[in-house]
């Protein structure tokens, strides 16, 4: 089962990924998000599924929303109720995973 970060692991496993990724803090829960804007569907899905495939593997879903050429990905973990080392680990294959689609 996992856990909720630690004050250390926030400050190590977030700051990267708030600071220069693009993701927010969620304000009414503890959750990350970060929206995603494609050159069309196509881009859009394909990423989608990339990040599918590696969630599945990781045991770990995203929230998501997407329409046409833009994708809404939140990240929390259900089990811990919070931000875990999944969310950390899951954000960083999307960024990399985003870069290859834009």
């Amino acid at each position: 089962m996992a856990t909720q970060l630690s004050s250390d692991e926030r400050v190590q496993g977030l700051a990267p990924l708030l600071k220069d990724g693009g993701w927010k803090l969620e304000k009414e829960r503890d959750a990350i998000s970060k929206s995603f804007l494609f050159d069309n569907f196509n881009s859009a899905f394909a990423f989608m599924t990339s990040v599918a495939m590696k969630a599945e593997k990781m045991d770990h879903h995203p929230e998501w929303f997407n329409v046409y050429n833009r994708v809404n990905i939140t990240l929390s973990t259900h089990d811990c109720q919070g931000l875990s080392t999944r969310d950390v680990a899951l954000a960083s294959y999307i960024d990399k995973a985003a870069a290859k689609f834009v």
